[in-house]
């Protein structure tokens, strides 16, 4: 087995993979039950949003967890793709198979390729939201918190911004209906009665997350 780009043990690299790819799983619930907020387009939803963006940022518990998403977040990136070169180089010629592909999705395949453009999504997302909020020129809303809504209807009122959000989130699907059943198989959480309802579980997941985060930017531009 090829060895991991970062941990020393593939098997623990496996295991790492996994629990970060559901705690990153878990942060995204977070995430949208947070954002879904902005579908509230009224005067007194955007002093909400603000004021829940405001708590996301200053409460100490909140920016001790954020620490370890963002090493979550680079770890699973990170790690998984040059792992995958390091498959690839291992493996430079590709044998012939028959029906080589009737075993695996096409996302399990490209899990790498999925990741990156992920990866390259949020570097522009978080420029875009993260970097403002804390270090950005922001203005005050009606309640004194920084105004962040402003900023997220501004981004979402561009067709390119909201086109390449809706694209992101569907590479996030393909993504999250291959890594998220996975991530039990790597844990050797494997069961016949308790697998099929974490497939079951993982498509749900992977389907109607992705679509909740799309739904967010076009109802905002649409209703802008």
């Amino acid at each position: 087995m090829a060895r991991s780009a970062i941990l020393g043990s593939s098997l623990a690299k496996k295991y790492w993979m996994a629990l970060t790819g559901l705690f990153l799983s878990v942060f995204l619930i977070a995430h949208l039950a947070g954002n879904l907020q902005l579908l509230d387009m009224s005067p007194e939803g955007q002093l909400k949003f603000n004021a829940y963006a405001k708590f996301m940022t200053t409460f100490p518990v909140v920016k001790a967890v954020s620490y370890l998403l963002y090493f979550s977040i680079l770890f699973h990136a990170f790690d998984g793709i040059l792992l995958a070169f390091q498959n690839r180089k291992a493996r430079p010629v590709r044998y012939a198979k028959e029906n080589a592909g009737a075993n695996r999705s096409w996302a399990s395949g490209n899990m790498a390729l999925l990741g990156t453009l992920i990866l390259v999504f949020l570097v522009i997302h978080m420029k875009r939201f993260w970097y403002e909020m804390h270090w950005g020129g922001l203005g005050l809303d009606a309640d004194g918190n920084k105004d962040l809504y402003a900023v997220v209807a501004a981004a979402f009122s561009e067709l390119w911004y909201v086109a390449l959000y809706v694209a992101s989130m569907a590479v996030l699907a393909f993504h999250l209906l291959h890594g998220f059943q996975s991530s039990f198989q790597s844990l050797g959480l494997n069961h016949p009665r308790y697998t099929p309802i974490i497939k079951s579980v993982g498509v749900f997941f992977g389907v109607v997350v992705p679509i909740l985060f799309a739904l967010i930017p076009v109802w905002m531009f649409v209703n802008r």
